[in-house]
């Protein structure tokens, strides 16, 4: 909203200073910034309001250590993180852009199913929520909307090398300090290219799964793609659900993650260092890094209360949200087949949830008694469990819930970093 005020003032007021928010970075910095502040200061008063009334965690006895302790923990924490990470992104993104558009409905949407289930389960009494098939439903329709966006949007392109005599190629002189100034020729075509680690060229395309050519072969193309960013939203918003199940833990995680893809997105979104780095340039996908940041100084703010003992829990107003943002941020810089190791603890929570149930179902039906892989699922629960009926028997000992968050953390860091530089291991 600023940045278009600004841009629209630009062109008849010569003030001061008017021109740094057209730099990404800067309004990245400043939206970190602001979701923080929101975060902190206006978390307090979210947090007092929801212990006053009584909207308190109702905790299940499982045998686990310090678990009854935290009964009547304030929850439905996720309205802070969406607050400190919408009015930052309204007011220093660029709300033309469909990136941004597509991200704060995302946070929106799911933030909405979020809420209804959490509503349901602490105003209504009823400890199943919101019904399973109407948060599939929504998150379908999340993806059918991202889906449908990114292919009707002009703004959705690929900026791919052409030669000077090719047809509908342009040029431009691409510069930037440290760089050669060079006329570049370049063409921009709606795509289904997406980028896949640890091979030689780094694309992956969609239209090679269409079993047909030409046009219908592309609108085959654009199905497949459009049910692929089905999948992943509805299976990394739910996988962000699943971990959240310790003090800080999703938290300290998505900031990992919400980070990694800012910088793919301001790599991806610069001519420079797309051209550099030798990845699918994508313009006006910078304006995503503007957004993540907000989200980052969000998750961070939330943190401050979340943290081990947590003060105030997300809920699914906050995991379903959260992960529907990682999701989409991920599907519109081109990096979702990126996810199984970017968000690698995600995707073994839900893993060890689906190994845990279908073995537990198989034992059961085949010998009678029911054997469990895990101590318990999801999977950060086995490792506060001291002893168990089940496959995997390490740990001997229970370990703390603070040093199963700080240790998932390390692993998620670990991840993030492998993400990176799998743009340059091919």
């Amino acid at each position: 909203m600023l940045y278009n005020l600004f841009e629209y003032l630009r062109e008849s007021v010569d003030f001061p200073g008017i021109g740094l928010f057209r730099y990404i970075t800067f309004r990245a910095f400043a939206a970190i910034l602001l979701s923080l502040i929101i975060a902190l200061f206006v978390g307090k008063k979210i947090i007092h309001k929801l212990a006053m009334k009584q909207i308190g965690e109702d905790i299940r006895d499982l045998g686990l250590e310090g678990q009854i302790q935290k009964k009547g923990t304030p929850t439905m924490g996720g309205i802070i993180i969406l607050i400190a990470t919408l009015i930052p992104a309204l007011l220093l993104g660029d709300l033309t852009n469909i990136y941004v558009q597509l991200l704060i409905v995302t946070a929106i949407w799911l933030g909405f199913i979020g809420f209804a289930d959490d509503y349901i389960k602490v105003f209504k009494k009823n400890k199943e929520g919101l019904k399973g098939r109407f948060k599939i439903f929504g998150q379908i329709g999340l993806g059918l909307i991202v889906g449908i966006a990114l292919y009707a949007s002009d703004q959705a392109i690929v900026r791919v090398p052409a030669s000077s005599v090719e047809k509908d190629a342009k040029s431009e002189v691409v510069s930037q300090e440290g760089f050669e100034s060079r006329l570049s020729y370049f063409k921009d075509e709606k795509s289904t290219k997406t980028t896949i680690p640890f091979i030689k060229d780094n694309e992956f395309d969609y239209a090679w799964l269409s079993p047909f050519n030409g046009k219908a072969g592309k609108n085959v193309a654009w199905i497949i793609y459009i049910i692929s960013i089905i999948f992943i939203v509805t299976a990394v918003s739910n996988g962000t659900n699943l971990t959240d199940g310790m003090d800080g833990l999703t938290t300290g995680i998505s900031v990992i993650v919400g980070t990694t893809l800012a910088i793919l997105a301001y790599l991806s979104g610069n001519i420079i260092y797309a051209n550099y780095l030798h990845i699918m340039y994508l313009p006006n996908t910078g304006e995503i890094v503007v957004v993540m940041a907000a989200f980052i100084g969000a998750l961070i703010g939330f943190l401050w209360y979340n943290s081990y003992p947590a003060q105030v829990f997300m809920g699914d107003t906050g995991s379903l949200a959260i992960g529907g943002i990682i999701a989409v941020a991920a599907v519109m810089i081109r990096k979702e087949l990126l996810i199984p190791i970017l968000c690698g603890i995600f995707f073994v929570e839900s893993l060890s949830v689906i190994i845990q149930r279908i073995y537990f179902k198989y034992t059961k039906r085949k010998y009678g008694k029911g054997v469990r892989v895990f101590k318990m699922s999801p999977l950060h629960h086995h490792f506060q469990i001291e002893s168990s009926e089940s496959i995997i028997k390490s740990p001997k000992r229970a370990l703390p819930e603070a040093k199963i968050v700080t240790r998932f953390w390390i692993i998620a860091i670990f991840l993030a970093v492998i993400t990176i530089i799998t743009l340059k291991i091919r």
